[in-house]
C-alpha cells in the first residue's frame, strides 16, 4: 500500500504517518500550505481508521470476528481507491491511510509478539533486541521472536518491490492486488476459526 500510494499516488504514504508529519512540517516551512494538505488528511484518516476498529472491538455484535470485518472493509476501501483518477489522489491517499489504519490497530501481533505490519521502525528494534538476547542467552524463544520481526520487514521489501512491478504494469488498479489478498484473508479466517473450536 505504501509502494502504491508513494510511486501511484503523489509520493505520500500510505502507511508511513512519520514520513507524512516529516513532508508537512516541511511544507509548512517553506510556506507550500497546500501541498501540505496532501500528508494532513491521510495523516488524519490513518488515526481515523484505528478509531473506528477501536469502536467495531468494542460493540461488535456479528458472527464475524471483528479482525474480519476489519479485513473485509479494507478490502473493499482499496477497490474502490482503484477506481479514483488521479487528479483525486487526495482522496485516494486519504482512503488508502485510513485502511491501513484499520489493518494496524487489527493486527498487532503473531504469536504473541508484538509488531507492526505496516512499518518496520518498531520491527528493526525488535528483531534485532531478540537477536542480541538469543546471542547472549542462547534462548531459542528470542531467535523465533527475532526471526518473525525480520520476516515481518522481509515481506515488506518484497511487498516495495512487488508494488512497484505492479504499479508499472497496472498503473491505479496495481492497487487491486492487495483487495485481493484481503479478500483471500478474509475467507482463510472463516477456516481458522472453525478449526479452533
Amino acid at each position: 500500500m505504501d509502494a502504491y500510494s508513494y510511486i501511484a499516488r503523489g509520493k505520500v504514504f500510505a502507511n508511513a504517518q512519520t514520513g507524512n508529519i516529516l513532508l508537512l512540517g516541511i511544507h509548512l516551512s517553506q510556506g507550500h500550505y497546500n501541498q501540505a494538505l496532501y500528508y494532513i488528511f491521510p495523516d488524519f484518516a490513518f488515526a481515523l481508521g484505528i478509531a473506528l476498529t477501536a469502536i467495531v472491538r468494542i460493540h461488535n455484535q456479528s458472527h464475524l470476528h471483528w479482525r474480519q470485518i476489519s479485513v473485509f472493509v479494507e478490502g473493499i476501501i482499496l477497490l474502490f481507491v482503484a477506481f479514483i483518477p488521479f487528479h483525486m489522489n487526495l482522496l485516494a491517499n486519504s482512503l488508502t491511510s485510513f485502511a491501513c489504519g484499520i489493518q494496524v490497530q487489527s493486527f498487532r501481533k503473531i504469536h504473541e509478539t508484538p509488531l507492526a505490519t505496516t512499518m518496520c521502525i518498531g520491527n528493526l528494534r525488535g528483531g534485532t533486541e531478540n537477536l542480541c538476547h538469543y546471542f547472549i542467552k542462547k534462548e531459542r524463544n528470542y531467535l523465533e521472536k527475532g526471526l518473525i520481526y525480520y520476516g515481518i520487514i522481509f515481506f515488506f521489501i518484497l511487498g516495495a518491490i512487488l508494488g512497484n512491478i505492479f504499479v508499472s504494469y497496472y498503473s491505479r488498479y496495481a492497487i487491486m492486488i492487495c483487495s485481493l489478498l484481503l479478500m483471500i484473508s478474509f475467507i482463510i479466517m472463516f477456516k481458522d476459526r472453525e478449526n479452533e473450536k
